[in-house]
């Protein structure tokens, strides 16, 4: 199944985003502010980078190859699928919560989430 170029630029650009925090934070800068300071390097405002980041606004060929620029990516760099570094943190608390329910439940309880999640991957493919 192929990945539409709008989810891959929003998930690769999310990918430079964490790249830039670790690096900021790495660097001693302050998590504070890393939401602007990204915005002010991809050179748009933080409302267009806040709409791109949550997929409200879809990222474009010419904003793409503006981001790319501006993070030093070569051109059609965010097009290509590439495997995830790390979970984002939506998947962090996702994986917490499935995990707490299954440790909290019993061995019925357990089917059962494991049968939803088996259904919803199904019919989601």
């Amino acid at each position: 199944m192929t990945t539409p170029t709008s989810t891959l630029r929003r998930q690769n650009v999310l990918s430079l985003f964490q790249e830039f925090v670790e690096q900021s934070i790495a660097a001693g800068g302050s998590p504070k502010g890393l939401e602007a300071a990204f915005a002010e390097k991809l050179e748009v405002s933080r409302a267009t980078w806040s709409m791109a980041k949550s997929g409200e606004r879809p990222i474009g060929d010419k904003l793409a190859r503006q981001f790319e620029d501006r993070c030093g990516q070569p051109s059609g760099w965010l097009d290509e699928e590439r495997a995830p570094k790390g979970m984002s943190q939506a998947e962090q608390q996702f994986v917490a919560l499935a995990l707490k329910t299954y440790r909290e439940t019993n061995s019925d309880g357990r089917k059962k989430l494991r049968q939803v999640l088996k259904t919803w991957s199904t019919d989601a493919a």
